[in-house]
């Protein structure tokens, strides 16, 4: 199973409400493409994280200029 079928986790450093670091993955089942679950222990609230896809406009240098090929 590839990572992008839910194979690995892609694991948060923080909880995107609190900032806290105490994060643990979720017991709960995540279905297929569902992304992976995980609970904050300081503000007790659960969490999805889902890797959407690659961007189609390219990746752009700190200073305005096309990135080389």
């Amino acid at each position: 199973m590839s990572s992008a079928e839910g194979g690995e986790r892609a694991a948060p450093f923080h909880c995107p409400y609190c900032g806290d670091e105490d994060l643990r993955p979720s017991e709960e089942a995540t279905a297929p493409g569902q992304g992976a679950a995980w609970e904050c222990a300081a503000c007790n609230r659960a969490f999805r994280l889902k890797f959407l896809g690659l961007l189609a406009s390219g990746l752009r240098s700190v200073h305005g200029e096309d990135p080389t090929p």
